[in-house]
């Protein structure tokens, strides 16, 4: 399951990341990454000693080399290995800006919930299939 380069580990309870993910996947031409929803049986091999409540508090990224990085910083680590993304992750290097991106990020997760109703997110939040990959 796991690739090179890591495993993403989200909440597939959440329309929102359930949408996010889906984007992401799109966006995985090379596939880069492994997208591992944290329901699945898998997840607790991929990612052990990291408790549920704390997956599900954050997307989680777990590398080829076993590092893990959550949050803005595991979007950071996404965006430099997804094309269209790079430039958004090599601004996210600059000083100071994984601190900004991590305030919103725990922003936008403790309110994921209502962000998902306020953006309508409905059949594109459902799960994403292996043929929504760019083949």
């Amino acid at each position: 399951m796991q690739s090179a380069a890591g495993t993403v580990l989200y909440d597939d309870t959440c329309p929102l990341c359930v949408s996010q993910v889906r984007w992401l996947t799109r966006l995985d031409w090379f596939r880069a990454v492994s997208f591992l929803p944290i329901s699945d049986a898998r997840a607790g091999a991929v990612a052990p000693g990291i408790p549920r409540a704390e997956l599900l508090a954050a997307i989680h990224c777990v590398a080829g080399n076993g590092t893990v990085c959550r949050g803005a910083r595991c979007f950071r680590f996404l965006a430099m290995r997804l094309p269209l993304l790079v430039p958004v992750g090599a601004l996210l290097w600059i000083p100071g800006m994984i601190q900004l991106a991590e305030t919103i990020y725990r922003w936008i997760s403790r309110n994921r919930y209502r962000l998902s109703r306020w953006f309508g997110c409905k059949d594109s939040c459902a799960p994403p299939r292996t043929d929504d990959r760019n083949d």
